[in-house]
């Protein structure tokens, strides 16, 4: 048996999920594929051989006889917002380590709710084990090192290829719900696009917006450093139609306006395809400042995002299960260290300053 057969993932008929999937698979493992639908995961598990389990997320102690013989469970179910909190307090119940491939703040917040819950019962909670938030939680921890006395970081990024229903959905949904920063330690309510620059990657300025990305969150938790703000490579198109939000939040977020654009997206392919993956890209810079106004810059580059999704989560996972796991909500730099993501192969890292 394969160490890492008892790694269960949820929501496994997930685009991301299935590019999980077929690394374990690549590597001889047969992780226990799960989800709420028979009718989705069943075909899945018959075409690949492996077990499977079918439960809804709608009770923790469901939840936990249903992790019965599992060290570590990788939610890929989306909307985070409704299946983190069921599936980690039913990982709680059980003693199973909890991560999932997460980027909403929300979620962080819930589950560093639950942290010490979780170091009770000897679990691990980390939530954004793919390219949310991966890449910058790791460049985020290396600034802080760099840089110990800093109180202001800001992070960007800019993806080369197209977006999964699930990143298309996610955005849509939360588009005219305007954004979050930190100050002084705490998570700040602002517009859409509440600022917006011009911030090179390493192929000349960009424009970037502030988005409400994961770190806002999780890098409060890793490195302490009380103002962090995070922008988006974006057009300019993309920058004017959420500035527009800003005051047509209710057409955004209206049901009609909701349905019509989700239909949009399911009519496109699921996600990108392998050559796809294979030419895109990630780029991410990040800046710290400290009171005397002193800086330290770097960028990091990665393969592209989904790919790199399916090769952290599916190696946190296997740590889990080796026994690196740290009780309670943790973050990949807390546990990996500030150099985890350079494990990866097309992993580039550069100080600027």
């Amino acid at each position: 048996m394969n160490p890492y057969d008892n790694i269960l993932i949820y929501g496994a008929n997930g685009y991301t999920a299935e590019l999980i999937v077929q690394l374990a698979i690549a590597e001889g493992a047969k992780p226990i594929l799960a989800g709420r639908s028979a009718d989705k995961i069943a075909p899945l598990a018959a075409r690949h051989g492996l077990p499977m389990r079918i439960f809804p997320l709608d009770d923790p102690r469901t939840i936990a006889n249903n992790l019965a013989g599992v060290t570590a469970v990788i939610n890929c179910a989306g909307p985070f917002s409704r299946t983190a909190t069921p599936m980690a307090l039913g990982c709680i119940k059980a003693a199973v380590h909890y991560l999932d491939i997460t980027g909403e703040i929300e979620v962080f917040e819930a589950l560093t709710a639950l942290g010490h819950e979780a170091t009770a019962a000897g679990v691990m909670l980390m939530p954004g084990t793919g390219f949310d938030v991966v890449p910058s939680d790791c460049l985020a921890a290396h600034l802080k090192q760099r840089m110990p006395d800093a109180n202001s970081l800001t992070l960007a990024f800019q993806t080369i290829g197209k977006a999964s229903h699930g990143t298309a959905t996610t955005m849509l949904e939360n588009m005219h719900r305007g954004g979050f920063i930190r100050r002084d330690g705490k998570l700040a309510e602002v517009p859409s696009a509440w600022a917006v620059c011009d911030i090179d990657f390493g192929s000349g300025p960009t424009s970037a917006m502030t988005i409400p990305w994961g770190d806002v969150a999780t890098a409060w938790v890793s490195t302490s450093i009380p103002d962090i703000t995070v922008y988006m490579a974006a057009p300019k198109s993309l920058i004017a139609m959420a500035r527009i939000a800003r005051y047509g939040g209710w057409l955004f977020g209206s049901k009609i306006v909701q349905t019509l654009l989700k239909r949009k997206i399911d009519s496109a392919p699921a996600g990108p395809n392998l050559q796809q993956r294979q030419r895109g890209s990630a780029h991410l810079w990040g800046e710290v400042r400290n009171a005397s106004g002193q800086i330290a810059s770097a960028r990091l580059d990665t393969v592209e995002g989904y790919n790199l999704t399916a090769q952290t989560a599916w190696d946190i996972a296997k740590r889990s299960v080796d026994g690196a796991a740290q009780p309670g909500f943790r973050t990949p730099s807390m546990v990996f260290g500030a150099d985890y993501i350079l494990n990866f192969s097309g992993t580039i890292r550069t100080d600027l300053r």
